[in-house]
């Protein structure tokens, strides 16, 4: 069946939204306003009805001197991607935006393809001779994402595989961590944290560790740790501007869209953290920490605070964002990844960004472009 494709107004997207239980926070409309050196478009497609049965945020960004652009759905669009008419929808797709200039297009189905257990990971840690986590054999399998990959590139789109020892792609992570908060209680969620982490949570609380709700007044405090961060970690930052835009339009589209927590002992923050929610999916987006004071465990003690408000307001995945799948010990990553695990959620494989070239000789000098910054 063929869907007509046209841009929506963004009380049409969100109310689409709306009636989902998951959807990236990088595909509701706010989120082209954190991004203003891009244009940005609420695309959906109706079917023979009438009917908006799909949507996506679509960042354009145009070429310097030329009236090209590349076109980015960051894990989106939202569409039925395991529908056997799948060119119905990705076809008008790219004929609207081959109309609207895109010499590129970049999407991220939000398709899970593998996922592992934390004990999965923490024995695959453990053992020398794996070095990645795709070689590990997956706790659970979709076979519908590899027929879908291969339909995707028998129909002329290109995976970017992931760039760099550390395992992230250069746009949005294939590889995240989850904890599954469906049909359990906060005491359930509780209980699946390792040993360490419940350990570093009772330090916390008897140290007089607190973690309050701040705002936009509260962001330059954050943005301080997070320096610290970035050069402890080796990752450069985003300006403060950055997190100043993000608070102002995910909070103007919804009061709790974006959130920032701060961990506080003695007067001093410690830890602070930013967590974003869009339905019953709750991201942990950006963290930050000092190197003073570790030992009353802040970032514990935020992780369990954004965990448990997290729950309370009815979350069914809590999502710590991206992980390294690269297991050597030699790995700076690799301590985020234990610190994650250590939650007894799971490490979950999505199937990645795909390109698809409109002018092959644009996106192929693209290319060449960023693979040498």
């Amino acid at each position: 069946m063929p869907y007509r494709l046209e841009t929506i107004t963004r009380e049409a997207h969100l109310a689409f939204v709306a009636g989902r239980s998951s959807v990236s926070h990088m595909q509701v409309p706010s989120w082209g306003d954190v991004k203003p050196d891009w244009r940005a478009e609420s695309l959906g497609w109706f079917d023979g009805d009438g009917r908006l049965v799909g949507a996506g945020l679509v960042l354009l960004r145009p070429l310097p001197r030329l009236r090209r652009h590349l076109a980015y759905l960051p894990e989106g669009p939202v569409i039925d991607w395991f529908a056997p008419d799948l060119d119905a929808w990705l076809a008008p797709m790219l004929a609207h935006l081959r109309g609207r200039g895109a010499f590129s297009v970049k999407m991220g189905p939000p398709v899970v393809t593998r996922r592992w257990s934390a004990d999965t990971v923490k024995d695959a840690i453990a053992d020398p001779g794996t070095r990645r986590l795709g070689e590990v054999p997956a706790t659970f399998e979709d076979p519908r994402a590899a027929e879908l990959a291969d339909r995707l590139r028998r129909a002329g789109w290109q995976r970017t595989e992931p760039g760099g020892e550390d395992g992230f792609a250069a746009g949005q992570p294939r590889y995240v961590f989850q904890v599954p908060f469906a049909g359990r209680s906060l005491d359930d969620v509780r209980r699946g944290l390792n040993q360490q982490w419940r350990r570093n949570v009772k330090k916390a609380e008897k140290a007089g560790v607190e973690v309050v709700r701040g705002g936009h007044d509260d962001l330059p405090a954050f943005h301080a740790l997070y320096l610290e961060t970035a050069e402890r970690d080796r990752f450069l930052p985003r300006p403060l501007p950055y997190f100043q835009r993000m608070w102002t339009a995910l909070t103007a589209e919804h009061p709790d869209r974006m959130r920032l927590y701060l961990a506080r002992h003695q007067g001093e923050v410690l830890s602070a953290a930013t967590m974003l929610t869009v339905g019953e999916h709750v991201w942990y987006s950006y963290g930050a920490s000092t190197g003073r004071r570790r030992e009353v465990q802040p970032s514990n003690a935020v992780q369990w605070r954004m965990m448990a408000d997290a729950h309370g307001q009815g979350a069914g995945i809590y999502d710590f964002r991206g992980i390294t799948d690269t297991l050597e010990e030699d790995n700076h990553l690799l301590g985020l990844l234990r610190f994650k695990a250590g939650t007894g959620g799971e490490a979950v494989e999505y199937l990645g960004e795909w390109d698809y070239p409109l002018n092959k000789v644009l996106h192929k000098a693209l290319g060449l472009y960023l693979s040498r910054r």
